[in-house]
């Protein structure tokens, strides 16, 4: 049997520095998934391929980023986080590597592929990690390890853009992608994993089992669907958003236009993104930190409905230059928090032992809700987002409702049921 525990740490000690290392991880790897939207209109320039088939390859990353690391955890839980970040950062050099050279559309699938697999293979490890070192405080843990691959994007929008500009997006692909893989490559070195089961809660109105449900027995209960299908319909609507927004910005006619907000001045587009992603960012350590407050389920209803107003002003504001500005910081504010909400949720409701596996499990949701994003292109091929803003608006209110009407309850009840059961 492999010592799943060797060379970690005492539980108390170290937490913190655990948790820089995975941000830091983190933001190496928000490039490949945030930063993409500005290659598409560039690579559809030089190659002239269509935008839908281009986001096949942001659907490809997606599903290969998720469904792949219920696997990349598996090996997390056994024989520890560093290993498995360590070949994450090589595959995510590779990929973009790969990226600068294709001049081909399958050549860009399988580099989707290889950056799905290797940003999945961080995220996984660096969330449940975060779980597993707080336990009172799992929602802002891996809301603030979330956060790094929310927000990470956001300090290289600006040298990205500039880079494309002046020396091709090959260019870009080649420095930035070599550069993010040396750093998870060193950061990886110092990732730890806690010497023991830290059940000591700091905080927080959540009920805590005593014990851990294994992956199989995860997937045999109908919460854990139940919060699958909630994952999806959120995960889509900003999914969307976050892959298109460049297009967005340009069937609107205001992508490059200037805007200036708090003495600041730049063209919406740039100016959008960097607001996002920062915004993006700040959601999962803020509404996980409420989560550990008022109740996960709670916190749900209050982000879901804001995320309905927030895709519903898009559109109908949106068209002005400030507005998009505002109003896509809204929709990036308010979906972020469901990769901070639902590791936590799954945590609290089946343990800390297989926690990266179960949390792994339950992200496979986004790889489902990918594959709505050229579905979205196909929806808006005359320049109208409408629908496809007022679809997500929809979905986010259902998975609002859902969260207090019947998640709250179901979750009660496996709680009962499982204290009865160690009992």
């Amino acid at each position: 049997m492999p010592n799943q525990h060797k060379g970690v740490e005492p539980a108390a000690k170290g937490r913190y520095v655990q948790l820089t290392i995975g941000i830091v991880c983190m933001v190496m790897i928000a490039n490949l998934q945030y930063g993409w939207n500005l290659f598409v209109n560039p690579i559809n320039a030089k190659h002239h391929w269509g935008r839908a088939a281009i986001q096949v390859a942001f659907s490809l990353f997606v599903l290969t980023e998720t469904w792949l690391l219920p696997v990349e955890s598996w090996f997390v839980d056994r024989y520890g986080p560093r290993m498995v970040v360590m070949v994450g950062g090589v595959l995510v050099g590779l990929a973009w590597t790969i990226d600068s050279f294709a001049n081909s559309l399958p050549v860009f699938y399988v580099a989707a592929v290889i950056s799905g697999i290797g940003a999945g293979a961080v995220y996984g490890t660096c969330v449940g990690n975060a779980l597993k070192w707080f336990v009172g405080r799992r929602g802002l843990a891996a809301g603030l390890t979330a956060a790094g691959f929310g927000a990470g994007a956001a300090a290289t929008v600006v040298p990205i853009r500039e880079v494309i500009a002046a020396h091709g997006y090959q260019s870009a692909f080649l420095w930035f992608g070599l550069a993010q893989g040396a750093i998870i490559l060193i950061a990886s070195q110092f990732l730890k994993a806690p010497a023991a089961k830290v059940e000591t809660v700091t905080g927080g109105v959540n009920p805590q089992v005593a014990r851990s449900s294994t992956p199989m027995q995860v997937l045999k209960t109908p919460l854990f669907w139940l919060m699958y299908l909630m994952f999806v319909m959120v995960a889509s609507g900003g999914l969307i958003v976050t892959a298109q927004l460049a297009s967005i910005a340009a069937d609107f006619g205001i992508s490059e236009s200037t805007v200036s907000l708090v003495g600041i001045t730049g063209t919406v587009l740039t100016f959008a993104l960097v607001v996002d992603n920062v915004l993006n960012g700040l959601a999962r350590p803020f509404f996980g930190w409420i989560s550990d407050r008022i109740g996960r389920e709670q916190t749900m209803f209050i982000a879901f409905m804001l995320s309905a107003g927030a895709m519903w002003s898009l559109w109908v504001f949106g068209h002005n230059p400030v507005m998009f500005v505002i109003t896509s910081g809204l929709v990036y504010f308010t979906w972020g928090e469901i990769y901070s909400l639902f590791p936590a949720t799954c945590t609290d409701a089946y343990g800390s032992k297989y926690a990266a596996t179960n949390a792994g499990m339950l992200y496979t949701a986004k790889g489902t809700a990918a594959l709505l994003v050229p579905l979205a292109n196909v929806l808006s091929k005359h320049g109208d987002w409408k629908q496809v803003l007022w679809i997500g608006a929809g979905a986010n209110i259902i998975a609002a409702i859902l969260a207090m009407t019947v998640l709250r309850p179901m979750r009660k009840a496996h709680a009962i049921f499982g204290a009865a059961k160690t009992v």
